[in-house]
């Protein structure tokens, strides 16, 4: 997955009524989980396995990890900026993007954040990672992943920005899902992202591996949704646009 040059143009964001504001409140108690913690697991069996150009079929470096999330962040700044500005309204991107490696080095309105897990803390206005954990993910998964991951944690920060709440946890899960399926759509077609061989495939494949158990309760604090429906959100995002993840 690539950045070409040149901007994109804006579309419209529906739904933008509040101010461009942090939330005084923490979301989760300030703690906003990303993906579910434990370690990556394999994704079950890929599309395409084999394809010649997916980073996850040959070595991945540090470097290129750190240049598509460099990447990736630029870009999902960028994005939010133009559908902001298109609604009249200002955009404060999230104030920060914090690794680390270690449970507990980073914490999150008082709370130590654990290992093997992305967050959005609301407290603090930043994206947090175990960069150890997202590297793993990286290499078995491939680059493509990176992008979902980060833009479905930038979304929650821009839930907050939009005042978004919902009852049930899964609820706000899923939009974010469906807003990071947008983020990367609205780039490709923009051709600011160039989709590799086997990138569709890789998301297919991350959201598969990041989906809760079918039998955990959907009402159930800290649920994102199954594969299936996460991957439904996803690809609902990717194809229609903000358009179709319930901003209005």
């Amino acid at each position: 997955m690539g950045e070409q040059a040149g901007r994109r143009r804006p579309g419209p964001l529906a739904g933008l009524l509040v101010a461009v504001v942090v939330a005084a409140g923490c979301m989760g108690g300030g703690l906003d989980p990303g993906d579910p913690q434990g370690e990556p697991r394999q994704p079950r069996q890929p599309a395409s396995p084999g394809a010649p150009t997916t980073r996850a079929d040959g070595t991945t470096s540090v470097a290129e990890f750190k240049q598509d999330f460099n990447d990736a962040v630029g870009i999902a700044e960028q994005y939010w900026t133009e559908q902001f500005r298109a609604s009249g309204e200002r955009f404060q991107p999230i104030r920060r993007v914090v690794p680390y490696t270690r449970s507990g080095e980073v914490s999150c309105g008082g709370q130590g954040l654990p290992r093997n897990n992305a967050v959005y803390c609301s407290a603090g206005d930043f994206i947090a990672y175990d960069v150890n954990w997202s590297v793993s993910a990286f290499r078995q998964i491939g680059d493509a992943f990176l992008f979902y991951l980060l833009g479905h944690e930038y979304a929650h920060g821009v839930q907050v920005r939009l005042g978004i709440r919902y009852n049930f946890t899964i609820q706000q899960e899923l939009q974010a899902d469906c807003m990071a399926g947008a983020y990367i759509g609205d780039n490709v077609r923009a051709k600011v992202l160039t989709l590799d061989k086997g990138d569709l495939d890789e998301f297919r494949d991350g959201l598969l591996a990041v989906g809760d158990d079918p039998n955990q309760p959907w009402f159930a604090e800290g649920s994102h949704g199954t594969a299936e429906q996460r991957s439904d959100s996803f690809f609902r995002g990717y194809e229609n646009s903000l358009d179709a993840c319930g901003l209005g």
